[in-house]
């Protein structure tokens, strides 16, 4: 009987020990949940902050009609490749840009004009045709997206649908997936009331561009 006596005390100890382990699991989970639940509220009150901050952000940005700017342009594709200098001006309907070599010399010149779109290389052979991607693509093997990049250089999309985006909790754009291009920002820097990205880079399925602002100017609404 004594060793029954010691069996059954030896397994209600155990029981015992269980039953505190599972109360204390059970506690110890409860608390996780009600802290989980408390910090809840506030990262969606954070994100919601943050896209209040981006729509501002791009009604802000939207207002910008005209602008000049100077950086670097790099271009790779599986054949052809370019690096150099950029200067662009930008206006409603019409764009100028000229492509420099490393060295400063201009190999090319851009021009939109009522929806014409002419390049001019260094010898002054001029070609058109009805959009960038097309004329750049036949002339120097790469396609610029201009239509897109008057935007995009912004830190904003286009007006066409937009497939996916993220912003910072500032509001502003550093992922955007519009038109077959994926698009990264980076680098904002304010500007008259604008905040206006450094580092631009895009990939397509055939393009690889990145894009450096060295200067922004002549900002206009």
């Amino acid at each position: 009987m004594s060793v029954v006596a010691t069996l059954l005390n030896s397994t209600q100890s155990i029981l015992v020990r269980s039953i505190q382990l599972t109360r204390r699991f059970l506690t110890l989970s409860l608390v996780t949940l009600l802290t989980a639940c408390a910090i809840t509220p506030n990262q969606v009150q954070m994100s919601a902050d943050s896209t209040l901050r981006h729509q501002k952000h791009l009604q802000t940005n939207a207002e910008i009609r005209q602008f000049t700017l100077q950086g670097r342009i790099g271009v790779q594709t599986d054949s052809k490749g370019f690096s150099g200098g950029l200067k662009w001006l930008h206006s409603s309907g019409d764009d100028n840009i000229a492509l420099f070599s490393p060295l400063g010399s201009q190999v090319a010149q851009i021009t939109k004009s009522n929806n014409q779109i002419t390049l001019t290389d260094a010898n002054g052979k001029s070609v058109s045709a009805a959009n960038a991607e097309t004329l750049t693509h036949n002339t120097l093997g790469w396609s610029l997206p201009l239509t897109g990049l008057a935007d995009w250089s912004l830190g904003r999309p286009t007006r066409g649908p937009v497939l996916a985006s993220t912003w910072n909790e500032q509001g502003l754009l550093t992922t955007l997936s519009q038109d077959g291009w994926k698009i990264e920002f980076s680098n904002y820097a304010e500007l008259n009331g604008y905040w206006l990205p450094g580092k631009i880079f895009l990939k397509s399925d055939k393009v690889n561009l990145k894009l450096l602002v060295e200067n922004w100017d002549n900002i206009q609404r």
